[in-house]
C-alpha cells in the first residue's frame, strides 16, 4: 500500500534541515520549473548541429520535504535526465531548477557546492558507479574529505564505520574493493555514499533495477527505513509500476519527455484517467482476479524526441485520440473535476 507522512517523519525532516541553517523552509523542498533539455544531433562532414533531441521538454515537478515522488514511464521517455536536472548534474536548456525555495539555475559550479551536500544521487547500476580502483573506506570518505566533515582520520573512520552499519554492511567492509561485494551489497555502499554528507534529498535513479528480484525487497526497505530516521525527500525513478506504488506518496507519470499524469499514488493507482497510464497498469501482474484490470494493447511505437508529433505526443498510439484536437494541440496539465492534486494532460481522459 502506498505510505502515507506521518507526524514524525514530518518532524525528523525539519530536524535534518534546520541543521543545515535557520532560514525560513517552504514546504517544497526540491522542484523543476518549466525545465526542457534538448540535446543537439550533429551530422555531416563539419558535424553541424542541425536537429535536435528533445529529452525533457517543459517539465513542472515538485518534491515535498519527507516524500517520496515516484517517476515512472517507458525507457527513454527522460526519466533519468529529468532528475539529473534536479541536481543540475545536467544543466537544463530551459527552465528553472529551485531548491528550499531559491532559483539555482543561474548559480555558478563553485556556488552550488554548498548545497551539494543538501541533495546527492544514488545510481541505478552498483558495478559502474563504484571506482574499482578504490577501496570502499575511499568511496564512502571521499565527500567526507571534500566537505571537510571530519576532524581527524580516526573521526572519518568512525563515520565510515558508522554509514556501513545504517546500510546493513558491517564495518571491516572498508577495506575492500567493490569486486568482493554482491550486487545488493554494492548498492548498499553506493547509499552509504550518498548518506555521507547527511543529505536532505536523494534522487534514486532506478536503484534496484540492475538487482536480482530477492535483493530488490532489501534495497527498498532500506531506503524507506532511512528515510523515517533521516527525514529524506527521494525523488525515486523507476519503470517498475508495483515498487513506485509501494515506495510513493505521490506519483508523476512521463511519456517521450513529459509528465502526463500525476497524482497521490494510491488516487493514480485506483482511478489513472490517461489512456498511457491505464496502459501501463494494466500490464502489471496482479494476483487477485477481482483486482485484474483489462489488458490495453498499445500499437505503435514511441515517438522519436527528433522528430515528436504535433499535438499530444501520445496522440497516435491512442484509442481515444480526437481527430482535429490531440493531433494539433498539446494538452495542458490540469486538475480534473473534483479530483484535487490529480493532474491529466489530456483532451480525452477517463473519467469512469
Amino acid at each position: 500500500m502506498p505510505k502515507s507522512l506521518s507526524p514524525q517523519s514530518e518532524m525528523q525532516g525539519s530536524l535534518a534541515s534546520s541543521a543545515l541553517g535557520n532560514q525560513r523552509k517552504s514546504r517544497t523542498l526540491a522542484a523543476v520549473d518549466g525545465v526542457g533539455k534538448y540535446f543537439p544531433v550533429k551530422s555531416g562532414v563539419f558535424s553541424r548541429a542541425n536537429k535536435l533531441v528533445r529529452a525533457v521538454d517543459g517539465v513542472t515537478l515538485k518534491v515535498r520535504r519527507g516524500e517520496t515522488m515516484g517517476l515512472v514511464g517507458e525507457s527513454g521517455c527522460g526519466k533519468s535526465t529529468l532528475g539529473r536536472m534536479f541536481l543540475r548534474l545536467i544543466e537544463p536548456s530551459f527552465g528553472r531548477v529551485l531548491y528550499d525555495g531559491e532559483d539555482i539555475t543561474p548559480l555558478s559550479q563553485t556556488s552550488l557546492r554548498p548545497l551539494r551536500r543538501r541533495m546527492q544521487i544514488i545510481f541505478q547500476d552498483p558495478y559502474s558507479s563504484l571506482n574499482p580502483r578504490m577501496t570502499v573506506r575511499d568511496i564512502v570518505g571521499e565527500a567526507i574529505r571534500i566537505h571537510r566533515l571530519a576532524d581527524t582520520r580516526v573521526q572519518e573512520e568512525q563515520m565510515i564505520a558508522g554509514l556501513l552499519e545504517k546500510v546493513g554492511l558491517r564495518p571491516d567492509a572498508m577495506s575492500r574493493y567493490p569486486h568482493e561485494f554482491s550486487g545488493g551489497q554494492r548498492q548498499r555502499i553506493g547509499i552509504a555514499r550518498a548518506l555521507a554528507v547527511q543529505p536532505e534529498f536523494i534522487v534514486c535513479d532506478e536503484p534496484i533495477s540492475a538487482l536480482d528480484v530477492s535483493i530488490q525487497a532489501q534495497i527498498v526497505n532500506l531506503l524507506d527505513d532511512l528515510q523515517e530516521q533521516l527525514g529524506l525527500s527521494y525523488l525515486f525513478i523507476s519503470h517498475d509500476l508495483k515498487i513506485v506504488e509501494h515506495v510513493s506518496h505521490r506519483v508523476a507519470v512521463m511519456y517521450a519527455g513529459k509528465i502526463v499524469e500525476q497524482a497521490g499514488a494510491a488516487d493514480l493507482y485506483d482511478h489513472p484517467l490517461h489512456p498511457y497510464t491505464r496502459a501501463l497498469l494494466s500490464a502489471v501482474p496482479i494476483i487477485e482476479p477481482e483486482k485484474r484490470r483489462l489488458r490495453v494493447i498499445l500499437e505503435g511505437d514511441v515517438p522519436s524526441p527528433i522528430d515528436p508529433p504535433s499535438g499530444c505526443a501520445f496522440h497516435p498510439r491512442c484509442p481515444r485520440a480526437v481527430k482535429g484536437t490531440c493531433d494539433r494541440e498539446v494538452p495542458p496539465l490540469d486538475e480534473l473535476g473534483e479530483r484535487t492534486g490529480h493532474r491529466v494532460a489530456c483532451w480525452n481522459p477517463h473519467t469512469s
